[in-house]
């Protein structure tokens, strides 16, 4: 479970919905899932994929969950690495799961996650890898989310704190705020990883993006170099420029 932050979330987005809190039985059934999940291995790549499910996403969900679930299927047919998943919503509500090697079962489990009302806490997201890391070595960080409430020069902070780590974020952005664009680019940058947007209708391009930064978090920049996806280059494109 990720402690609770002392960030001062900014002014909410007008389409979020007044932050309630989650349902206990909802949140034991993810934690007790969790914790039957097993660890990871010694020596072996660690990737933690990130989530946004908060109200504002709802319109969108249910595609959303099929096209993330996708790229966490594609995330686990990389060798070597182990993944953990983390997501927040409704009340300071932010939960990970353990870290495994089979994704299937992680899979499912965020494939049944519901949306609550509730303010972003990727400041969370990005101290929790940060502590993650501090026990074991990140490879990467993705997150997929569509909207910033908190301040971005806090976050900000946090990223180049990352960054300074070695942590490189693959930050996705689902819609076309450009001020939200803005901050996540600014995030990737930060870390020294990139930034994609969460089209739900590149299905095929998002799956191939998330392969390569699992290809990345399970064997570095040379990993990466070799892969002969066109994600892998675009990927490369961006980190190249940093």
């Amino acid at each position: 479970m990720v402690a609770d932050d002392k960030t001062t979330p900014a002014k909410r987005n007008p389409g979020k919905q007044p932050a309630e809190r989650s349902a206990p039985n909802d949140i034991d059934a993810f934690l007790k899932q969790a914790r039957i999940l097993g660890g990871a291995g010694e020596g072996r790549g660690r990737l933690i994929f990130a989530l946004d499910a908060t109200m504002s996403r709802q319109p969108t969900w249910d595609t959303a969950c099929r096209l993330q679930a996708q790229m966490f299927e594609e995330a686990g047919k990389v060798g070597g690495l182990d993944v953990q998943l983390l997501y927040y919503r409704g009340f300071n509500e932010c939960r990970a799961s353990k870290w495994v090697s089979n994704t299937t079962a992680l899979r499912d489990l965020m494939t049944g996650i519901q949306v609550r009302g509730g303010h972003t806490q990727i400041g969370k997201v990005l101290s929790h890898a940060r502590r993650e890391n501090g026990k074991r070595k990140i490879g990467a960080l993705v997150f997929v989310g569509d909207a910033i409430e908190e301040p971005i020069d806090t976050l900000a902070a946090r990223a180049g704190e990352l960054g300074l780590l070695g942590v490189k974020a693959f930050v996705f952005q689902e819609g076309r705020d450009s001020t939200v664009e803005s901050g996540f680019r600014e995030i990737a940058r930060l870390t020294g990883g990139a930034y994609a947007r969460f089209d739900t209708n590149a299905a095929g391009q998002l799956a191939d993006l998330l392969r390569a930064a699992a290809i990345y978090a399970a064997g570095g920049m040379k990993a990466l170099e070799t892969s002969s996806g066109r994600g892998g280059q675009l990927l490369l494109e961006q980190m190249r420029s940093r």
